[in-house]
């Protein structure tokens, strides 16, 4: 059996809704894949001075999947966030966009 892959994109600061759409995701039958850092909560210098590679590897990510799903919560979409939609546009992928927890 082969399960959609959805990729989860966003800012950082947002770890409890990646958690929570994580959960929802898989529990509907979905394979997911997402930030494996939190660098907004997680004081761990080595974060900062891997930052390329993290985004590299997220950007893996992003090809490995189906589509992407943005957690955008009050609309907000950073820098890395803008750029990988850009990425998953150029790759074809389906873009999906969680603009509220209301949506959840």
């Amino acid at each position: 059996m082969n399960y959609p892959i959805i990729c989860l994109c966003g800012s950082t600061k947002f770890k409890e809704t990646f958690e929570k759409m994580e959960k929802e995701f898989a529990l509907k039958g979905n394979v997911v894949l997402t930030v494996s850092c939190f660098p907004s909560s997680d004081p761990d210098p080595r974060l900062k001075r891997k930052k390329e590679m993290l985004d590299n590897i997220h950007l893996q990510k992003i090809r490995m999947s189906d589509e992407i799903f943005v957690i955008n919560l009050g609309g907000y979409i950073g820098e890395s966030t803008s750029r990988e939609i850009q990425y998953a546009k150029k790759l074809g992928k389906v873009i999906r966009y969680l603009e509220s927890d209301d949506d959840l």
